[in-house]
């Protein structure tokens, strides 16, 4: 019996630059993760769980369930994963052995809500493929094969900053210059000590939910085109990231609070923020917090002071139906 697990992640700077050959810094969120269970079986079998379901109570619950996620459950995620990973072993010439397995995931991360609920699914998938038929992938390549099966096998757009850290974990620097990529297929990836972390909050609503995919497109779009407002804010995007990289080492707290504020300050200039989500910034913020995104929307991250200014987050965000956590990182 063989259990894997990959944990929630938060953008903490930089988001969303890592799909445009930007710059970020994320955290791995260990207060929820997705797991596989796999054994050797007669017959390959995906199990499906209980949102793969196409059994609703009627059609109010099949549109609710559909906005939170989406056409498909984790099923395809899983399917996906193995078929990158069969394709990754052909490429390499590593032959894998003839056996079969049955698998099953579960998953306590919230959905859509920018925590990367799906790809800690597909990440969680491959390392439990890499323990069943005992291959080794090198640790900078596998968030690059996550990414390819969302991208290449399911048309999700996504970058590679949610498998980078969930194969990583704790707090990871990213460079994802076009250069590098390019060159050898993934960035330049520094794993930075998490003790260097100020205190954080996430606070997030599960009533905000949105595929990610499509949250992005028209940036995407707009990106590929030339757009220069586009191209130019998701390069000072970029650029927030590569300051915060040094302002976390040098432990200036300030100015990564004014780094973290200044990131969603850009964001908004390039992409249209529902005014629930609206709500979550300027309630932490009128709190003393500072308060970006942590993914693509529904939940935000930032710096809390003091246990007072937690306390007031908890009250003010609960008025907004948002549950706030602290993160536990290592």
């Amino acid at each position: 019996m063989i259990e894997t697990r990959a944990y929630a992640r938060a953008g903490l700077l930089g988001n969303p630059s890592d799909g445009y050959f930007g710059k970020t810094i994320s955290i791995s969120v260990r207060n929820f993760g997705a797991s596989i269970t796999l054994y050797e079986s007669p017959e390959l079998q995906i199990e499906p769980q209980v949102q793969d379901t196409h059994i609703y109570k009627n059609i109010f619950h099949l549109r609710d369930t559909i906005s939170t996620l989406g056409y498909h459950g984790g099923v395809p995620l899983v399917k996906a994963s193995i078929k990158k990973f069969v394709e990754y072993c052909d490429k390499e010439g590593i032959k894998l052995s003839n056996k079969n397995f049955t698998v099953r995931y579960r998953t306590t991360i919230p959905r859509q809500v920018g925590l990367a609920g799906s790809s800690a699914i597909v990440v969680a998938t491959l390392r439990a493929l890499m323990q069943f038929y005992k291959v080794e992938i090198p640790q900078p390549m596998l968030p690059t094969l996550a990414l390819k099966s969302e991208v290449e096998e399911l048309g999700i757009t996504a970058g590679l900053q949610d498998r980078v850290i969930q194969c990583y974990e704790g707090c990871v620097y990213m460079d994802f210059s076009r250069d590098l990529i390019e060159k050898q297929g993934y960035g330049y990836y520094e794993p930075l000590d998490p003790r260097m972390l100020p205190k954080l909050y996430i606070a997030y609503k599960t009533d905000l939910s949105k595929v990610s995919g499509k949250v992005l497109n028209t940036i995407r779009e707009r990106w590929e085109q030339g757009d220069p407002h586009v191209v130019g804010t998701l390069q000072n995007i970029a650029g927030v990231a590569e300051q915060g990289c040094d302002v976390i080492k040098n432990q200036d707290f300030k100015r990564l609070g004014e780094l973290i504020n200044q990131n969603f300050d850009y964001r908004a200039q390039i992409m249209t923020i529902t005014d629930r989500n609206q709500a979550l910034i300027d309630t932490a913020r009128a709190c003393g917090a500072s308060a970006s995104f942590t993914g693509s929307g529904g939940s935000i991250i930032g710096i809390y002071r003091d246990e007072e200014m937690l306390n007031r987050l908890f009250i003010e965000l609960k008025k907004q139906n948002a549950r706030v956590i602290k993160p536990f990182i290592v």
